[in-house]
């Protein structure tokens, strides 16, 4: 007699959400995730978090689902020296704010918190305190920078096509730069902050037109492309280096 299809989750209720494997010398840490759509094993590597992620169908077992990450251990190796190498905000780091390269220069003995310079035809990125809270600084600054940047473009965008949005946020968002809720707030990746200007325009406006048109029709983009002509120009650039952006201030 077959279990309830809920029972078949309660019973796996104690099983580890994360497995390690080991390939030549390295050892590699795989979350498992149920899925109860799921027909099959399937791998996944999330490159704004590096992680890799196994979903099991619901009947599979904790044994298939390492036998079958361990067949594919070449695969997941391969999938990671591929990405991006981790940028940490750190003492001598190169990070890109509003597209242009800053040198994230520690000057523990200086005032104030986190503040731009330019030294010759270099552009610097200054940060006082304490190393410990270097990381933590950049990030609130780039937060607070991307949070001004993104409300004026998002205003300005919703002024031109006649409507108006509740608030602007920003967070750190895995998936996707930018999102637009039935309620009218818009909420961004703060790491848009380190593209260049016309592709943060762009974000804003994409979001902005989603508040005439919530869908992504041939309506929606008549919408962003009277308010952003260049708006191709920008996907391309998010389509070639927007998977780079998320190696900045990453510790992994």
């Amino acid at each position: 007699m077959s279990l309830p299809f809920r029972a078949l989750f309660s019973r796996r209720a104690s099983e580890p959400s994360i497995i390690s494997i080991s390939f030549g010398d390295e050892i590699f840490d795989i979350a498992l995730r149920r899925n109860a759509q799921a027909r099959r094993f399937t791998l996944r590597v999330q490159s704004a978090r590096r992680e890799v992620v196994l979903t099991l169908p619901p009947r599979g077992s904790l044994k298939q689902a390492r036998d079958f990450a361990e067949r594919n251990a070449a695969w997941i190796a391969t999938r990671l020296a591929r990405l991006p190498q981790p940028i940490p905000f750190v003492d001598g780091a190169v990070v890109p704010l509003r597209g242009t390269p800053h040198l994230i220069v520690h000057r523990p003995q200086a005032r104030g918190a986190v503040w731009t310079e330019a030294e010759g035809e270099a552009a610097l990125l200054c940060v006082a305190g304490e190393a410990p809270h270097v990381a933590r600084r950049i990030r609130d600054y780039l937060k607070k920078e991307a949070r001004r940047d993104l409300d004026i473009a998002s205003r300005r965008a919703a002024s031109a096509l006649g409507v108006t949005l509740r608030r602007v946020s920003v967070r750190d968002q895995s998936s996707r730069w930018g999102s637009c809720s039935t309620t009218g707030v818009l909420s961004y990746s703060w790491r848009l902050i380190l593209t260049p200007p016309f592709v943060l325009e762009y974000l804003a406006a994409h979001e902005a037109a989603h508040l005439v048109e919530m869908n992504h029709s041939r309506a929606f983009w008549r919408q962003v492309e009277r308010i952003c002509p260049d708006f191709r120009r920008a996907k391309s650039w998010l389509d070639v280096h927007g998977a780079e952006l998320h190696r900045y201030g990453n510790d992994a």
